[in-house]
C-alpha cells in the first residue's frame, strides 16, 4: 500500500509565550545589549559559568520583547535532523514535523541553544546560515529555504570555563555572535536574588552568599567551578523547608560540585564557620 507524504499542520508557538515577568535583576547594561542586538537581527551569545542567571535572562528578554522562547537543550547526541525537522510515518501517510529551530524561525520566535558546545560540531553548522546577512535555514529534506521574519533571534550560551579544546567553540561560529560576559552577581546583589526566591531572611541570605564566595575562591584550587548562585538559593530553598542550615548547605554545595574528600572537608568547614 502506497504511503501519502504531508505537511504535519504547524503547532501554534502560544505555548512559549511566556506571560509573567521573570524575576531578573540587570548586573550592568545586558538588558540594553541584548535589545539592541534583537533591533539589529545580531545573533548573541551567553559566556558565563553555570547557574549564573543565562537562562533566567533570556527568559526575562524573551518576556520583556514579547516574543516566544523555544529552548533547546544541547547534548552530544543532537543531529541537524533534531534541530530541522523530520519525516514520521502517521498511519498510512508520512508526514514532515518541523524541528524546534525551523518551527523558531517560522514563527518569529527567540532561539536559544543552552550549552551550545555541547552539540556536535557538524550538527552545529545548521545555524551558520541564520547567522549571517542570509538568515535562512535550509531544508534539504524538503528542498526549501525558510527566511527568517525580522522578529525571528537566535541565541546561544556556553560556559568557557571548563570547556576542554574538543568541546570549544569553533571560530567559525564564534564570530558570527556577537557576545555578553556573564559572571556570578556582586554580594549585595546576589543576597538580594537568594532572598527573594527563597523566602529566606535577610541574614540568613547574606550568610549562604558568603559561603558561596569563599567556596568560589578554591576554583583555581582543585574546583573546576565555583558554586552557582543556582546552588546557594537550592540551600536556601532547604533551609526555608525545615532543613538544618548545615546541613541543607551540605547537601545543596559541598556534596554536589566536588567528590574529593579533602575539598568537601574544607567546604564544610567554610559552612560551619559562617553558619556557627
Amino acid at each position: 500500500m502506497a504511503m501519502k507524504c504531508a505537511l504535519s499542520e504547524e503547532l501554534p508557538v502560544d505555548e512559549y509565550l511566556i506571560t509573567e515577568e521573570p524575576y531578573y535583576v540587570p548586573v550592568g547594561n545586558e538588558v540594553e545589549i541584548f535589545i539592541a542586538a534583537y533591533r539589529n537581527k545580531l545573533p548573541v551569545n551567553l559566556k558565563g559559568p553555570t547557574g549564573c542567571g543565562k537562562t533566567r535572562f533570556m527568559e526575562y528578554m524573551a518576556w520583556k520583547l514579547q516574543r516566544p522562547l523555544i529552548t533547546i537543550a544541547c547534548h552530544e547526541d543532537l543531529t541537524a535532523t533534531d534541530l530541522v525537522g523530520r519525516f514520521l510515518i502517521k498511519g498510512e501517510n508520512v508526514e514532515w514535523n518541523d524541528g524546534p529551530l525551523t518551527k523558531a524561525v517560522k514563527s518569529g520566535a527567540i532561539c536559544y541553544l543552552d550549552e551550545v558546545v555541547e552539540a556536535r560540531k557538524d550538527t552545529i553548522v545548521v545555524i551558520h546560515p541564520l547567522t549571517d546577512d542570509r538568515r535562512i535555514i535550509p531544508i534539504d529534506k524538503l528542498g526549501v529555504i525558510v527566511k527568517a521574519p525580522d522578529e525571528f533571534m537566535l541565541s546561544v550560551s556556553y560556559n568557557p570555563g571548563y570547556q576542554s579544546i574538543v568541546k570549544d567553540m569553533k571560530q567559525s561560529t564564534r564570530q558570527r555572535f556577537v557576545a555578553i560576559e556573564f559572571d556570578y552577581p556582586p554580594a549585595e546583589l546576589e543576597k538580594q536574588i537568594v532572598a527573594h526566591e527563597t523566602h529566606v531572611d535577610e541574614q540568613t541570605a547574606a550568610r549562604l552568599v558568603e559561603i558561596g564566595q569563599s567556596i568560589r575562591n578554591f576554583k583555581h584550587h582543585g574546583l573546576e567551578e565555583g558554586v552557582s548562585t543556582r546552588l546557594l538559593i537550592y540551600a536556601g530553598k532547604l533551609i526555608q523547608e525545615g532543613i538544618e542550615a548545615k546541613e541543607a548547605c551540605k547537601i545543596a554545595m559541598s556534596q554536589p560540585i566536588t567528590d574529593n574528600p579533602d575539598l568537601q572537608k574544607s567546604i564544610d568547614e567554610i559552612i560551619a564557620a559562617i553558619m556557627g
